[in-house]
């Protein structure tokens, strides 16, 4: 697959997703957290914001201005989206009420799967059976390096949670594979400057984090205060980091979805989940297990098949001309025979 624009943000997506978990648990404290956890991702879609309204400002400095269609009938799909995430957070929170946490992170992986199935549905992106085997692939790899040794409960656990669990397991992966489907038709319907489809996407993504902020301030009746008294409590240099590692994740996913496609964004995910696992063999104490080095393995052969060109994986070349030689020998011998 060819990408239109620069491929420096698709290495930068690769890497931010590699230092997300890394920096989260750093800002931990005896296994839990300083902060109110919600005002990060409010305080990633400001910083997003702030940063596409400087990129188009910038735009609009040069000789061709950027092209934005002003429409209502446009910028009303935008907050599609953030709809979508908000719902997906709920069935998240229920989903860890019937699973336990490696469960949810093993049947996460589903979304691997539903987003080329959305892909393929939704965006009629034709997939060849050799991709759609190294996306299944893919998910397989990634399962497999979460999967813990059959000998421990967690491994017990993935097989014993309520029906429940998993419907709202696979409902989280459906809604996760939707918001990016439709975000990358979003980007992708009109030539639009991609800061200013970002402005009508943070914006509405402020807004609905900024109403969870208030919402959890009436469900708890006041009881530490509005949340802008309380927004930077607790903050750290690590805190901080994670909200800049979060809003930069959103600015590069953007550019995939305009310049890419999800199943890029899920390749990059992937491995940069990946690696972080290799990378907290050294930071963490985290022991490897044999599951994480075929989880490895398998991954990335699912990435050479689905980006090798074809007649790297299999050998199309026919001998045509020996083929046809061989046919005249034998038309010959035959002759003579008779």
């Amino acid at each position: 697959m060819m990408l239109r624009g620069p491929k420096l943000p698709l290495h930068g997506s690769y890497f931010v997703n590699l230092y997300r978990g890394i920096l989260t648990s750093l800002s931990q404290n005896n296994g839990g957290y300083d902060y109110d956890y919600a005002t990060v991702p409010f305080l990633a879609e400001v910083f997003k914001l702030l940063v596409s309204c400087l990129l188009l400002w910038k735009d609009f400095q040069t000789i061709h201005p950027p092209r934005m269609t002003t429409e209502w009938k446009s910028v009303r799909l935008f907050p599609i989206p953030s709809i979508i995430y908000l719902i997906h957070n709920n069935v998240q929170f229920a989903t860890l009420t019937y699973v336990d946490t490696s469960t949810y992170q093993i049947m996460g992986n589903l979304k691997i799967v539903t987003t080329g199935i959305l892909f393929r549905l939704f965006l009629r992106r034709k997939l060849s059976t050799l991709q759609w085997m190294a996306i299944v692939l893919l998910a397989v790899g990634t399962t497999t390096s979460q999967v813990k040794g059959c000998g421990e409960a967690s491994c017990d656990s993935l097989f014993s949670a309520p029906i429940q669990g998993y419907m709202l397991g696979i409902l989280s992966a459906c809604l996760s594979a939707l918001a990016g489907v439709y975000t990358e038709f979003l980007m992708k319907k009109n030539n639009d400057s991609l800061y200013w489809q970002n402005v009508q996407l943070y914006t509405f993504g402020a807004i609905f984090n900024m109403a969870r902020l208030l919402v959890d301030d009436f469900r708890g009746g006041f009881e530490n205060g509005p949340w802008w008294q309380r927004l930077f409590n607790g903050y750290s240099f690590t805190t901080w980091m994670v909200v800049l590692n979060l809003g930069s994740t959103g600015l590069l996913v953007s550019w995939l979805m305009k310049y890419a496609d999800n199943i890029v964004k899920v390749y990059s995910t992937s491995m940069a989940m990946l690696l972080t696992m290799v990378l907290s063999v050294f930071l963490f104490n985290f022991k490897p297990t044999l599951q994480l080095f075929l989880g490895i393995v398998v991954c990335m052969m699912s990435l050479h098949m689905y980006f090798a060109p074809p007649e790297r994986l299999v050998d199309l070349q026919l001998p045509v001309k020996a083929a046809q030689g061989d046919i005249t020998e034998v038309s010959i011998d035959r002759k003579t025979d008779s």
